[in-house]
């Protein structure tokens, strides 16, 4: 029992970690938000039921984490913004900082990579 014990504090701790990276990438334009908070979801459906309850009832981010959990879907909106968010961030990231050229190539090639995984999911359960 002591095992199983240490193992959902272990996982309960990982989801406040994902909580609070989660909350850093809503103030912080160049980290996610959202796979940080269903990371958390993940946890804490595993180690606690009432955060990961209070998690799903989030304003702005329970519904997709629900969509997500439910039927590992993106809904169109949520796509779109991740697109434009995805573009910009990069984008700005590859023309403005003053980094090495191999840099740059790798920020492009997980853009793309970002991209098409939004993209491979599904829009409707």
């Amino acid at each position: 029992m002591p095992a199983k014990f240490a193992f959902r504090t272990f996982l309960f701790i990982l989801g406040w970690v994902s909580v609070i990276l989660g909350l850093i990438g809503a103030l912080l334009p160049i980290m996610p938000t959202t796979p940080f908070l269903i990371l958390a979801a993940f946890f804490f459906n595993k180690s606690s039921p009432r955060v990961h309850s209070w998690l799903t009832r989030l304003p702005y981010f329970g519904d997709a984490i629900i969509d997500w959990e439910q039927n590992r879907v993106i809904k169109p909106k949520a796509k779109i913004l991740s697109y434009f968010t995805i573009f910009a961030i990069f984008g700005s990231s590859i023309y403005f900082s003053p980094i090495h050229y191999g840099f740059k190539i790798m920020l492009g090639f997980i853009g793309v990579g970002c991209i098409a995984f939004i993209a491979t999911r599904k829009s409707a359960p």
